[in-house]
Order: structure tokens, then sequence, then C-alpha cells
């Protein structure tokens, strides 16, 4: 019975031990009806490792659109006929005003993301630098960015910056990667996590699950993000934008949905397990299962180019279920 191999292996990792790939992929088939257990366990676990405490974020699209990658699934790819906001890097006074928002609003962290493949020549990495320190000096915020592919030397100059944890996801696994995007390879993401964990700071990678990927590329990816050991896992749930290539991608039940942050969680029992885009328009009231499923992290208020639910909403969800919204 399923209950059973729930229970076996969820008392394997609350003592210590690590799933197997195929015990991991025995979860993705258990009976409907013991999809509720599933997620109990998985909040054991998430209570047992990580303890009562959500890691919170909020993000500022600061340069939107125009990107030169064709990621199937985004709207800000310039190889998609997308109806996005378009608009150069934001001044820094702008960015500014958005992080002590963030900082009014509650947010533990706050990420900088900019459209395109990275900061290789890009012009706008000092003015980004720049901006950064400024927050730091006005803000008690933990800072966060997403910029793309980074060489060592970006690296390096970010940390000195302040930058304590960067965002690169590796979206999907490694043998879907390049039917979800082909103008880089998917090693080229694992380069820029191991510059960054090389440099000292921590990594935010996780993915979109409703790609098209199977449940064994959905237990690749949690392996892969445990193989780089990093430190946040946000999990996105694809939302279909008409004029991206995935325009017509079937939306995931949500139990699937659910399913998919315990097996994470299942097997990354340390780790911060994110709630980010996605989760209101495929969950819908459900939304607060997700913290008991095994998620510890969040994203607050607004995504890149879709709205989420008002800060304020998602930390009384938080604090509703007993738990402790991190504070800087």
């Amino acid at each position: 019975m399923s209950y059973d191999l729930i229970f076996s292996l969820g008392k394997k990792v609350l003592t210590g031990g690590r799933l197997t790939f195929d015990e991991a992929l025995s979860l993705t088939q258990v009976e409907p009806s013991d999809i509720p257990l599933l997620l109990g366990v998985a909040n054991k676990i998430r209570e047992e490792f990580t303890g009562d405490q959500v890691d919170t974020c909020e993000i500022i699209n600061a340069r939107s659109g125009g990107c030169s990658e064709d990621c199937k699934f985004c709207a800000q790819s310039a190889h998609y006929d997308v109806a996005v906001e378009t608009y150069p890097l934001l001044a820094e006074e702008t960015i500014l005003a958005a992080a002590k928002k963030a900082a009014v609003d509650g947010a533990y962290r706050f990420c900088i993301v900019t459209a395109g493949c990275g900061m290789k020549k890009d012009p706008d990495f000092d003015r980004i630098l720049s901006t950064i320190q400024r927050i730091g000096r006005e803000t008690n915020l933990n800072r966060c960015c997403s910029l793309g592919l980074l060489e060592p030397s970006h690296v390096l100059a970010l940390k000195d910056a302040g930058i304590t944890r960067y965002h690169h996801n590796l979206e999907t696994s490694p043998t879907l990667f390049p039917q979800i995007c082909t103008t880089h390879t998917y090693e080229d993401r694992v380069t820029t996590i191991q510059n960054v964990k090389a440099a000292g700071l921590q990594v935010c990678s996780g993915g979109i699950i409703g790609l098209g990927e199977s449940w064994r590329q959905r237990v690749e990816l949690a392996f892969e993000l445990r193989r780089l050991d990093v430190d946040s896992v946000p999990i996105n749930v694809l939302n279909p934008i008409k004029g991206t290539a995935f325009a017509d991608n079937k939306r995931l039940h949500p139990l699937e949905i659910l399913q998919t942050f315990a097996l994470f969680r299942f097997i990354l029992p340390t780790k911060i397990i994110r709630y980010a885009g996605g989760r209101e328009r495929n969950l819908g009231e459900l939304v607060p299962l997700g913290f008991l499923s095994g998620i510890n992290g969040m994203l607050l208020g607004n995504y890149l180019t879709t709205q989420g639910r008002t800060p304020g909403d998602d930390l009384n969800t938080v604090k509703e279920l007993g738990l402790k919204p991190l504070m800087p």
C-alpha cells in the first residue's frame, strides 16, 4: 500500500537518510487518496529540519523584455510576440523605492531581476552594483539578484557590493532542457551556479513545473539541485502565456502541484523550498496547503510579468498557519 511506502520513506528521511532516485520516483506513483498523507509527512520533515520560519522575498523586474534567449515559457523573450511591457534598466531611485516598500511590507529579502542572457559586456552592470550598495546603506534587507549567466569576476563584484544570495534557475531537468531553450545550454546554467558557490555566496535555484516534463524529469531536477547543494529552491508553476511557445500547455491539477512540493521536500529536507510564480492561478483557494506540504519560503507580492497576492495577504496566510516569517 502506498501509505506504507510514504511512512517508510518519511522515517528514513527524518532519521537522517537520503532517498535514492528510485525511492523518490516511487513517491510519484502513490494512490491519489494517499496524497494528503504524503503532504503531512513532508510537512513533518520541514518542521524537523527547518523549523517554523518562512524565508520571504520581494522582487523587482528592473529591466523588462527584449531578451535574446528563446526560453519557450517566457513572456520576456524577443522570440515571441507577447503583450508585455518592455523597458531599459530602471533608475536607481525607482529600484531603491521598491526595496524600501519591500522592507515596509515585511520582506526578508529583496531581489533585483533583469531580462537578458547575462552580464558579459552588459553596460548596466556597474549601475546595478551601485544600486545594490545603496540598498544596503538605506535598508536592512538581505540583498539578492537574478542577472542571468555570470563569470567569476561578476560574482566577486556582486559579493563586494553586498549580495548574499544569487538566483539562477535550472528551469527543468537536463534531459528536457534542450527542448525548452536552444540559445544557451544547461551546462551554462550549471557553470554560473558553480561560480556563485565558489565565491562563497548562497544559491537560489529551482525551476518550473508544467512545461510538459514527466514525473521522472521532476525527480531529475530535484536530484540535480541536491547534487549542486543549492540553498533555496523556488518552484514555479507554469502560467501559459498567449504568444509564447507554451501558450497551449495544459494546466496541472492542484493535487499534482502539491505532490511535487512534497516530493522536493523529501529529496531536499534541509533546504528552503520556495513558493514562486503561478501558485495563485493554479492552486486558487488551495494556496495555504502548500505550507502544509513542505514549503518554507515564498515570493511576496507580484512576479516579473504577472500579479500575485498582496504581501499582507501572503504574510497573513503564513501566520494563520502558525508559521513565522523571517524578519531582517
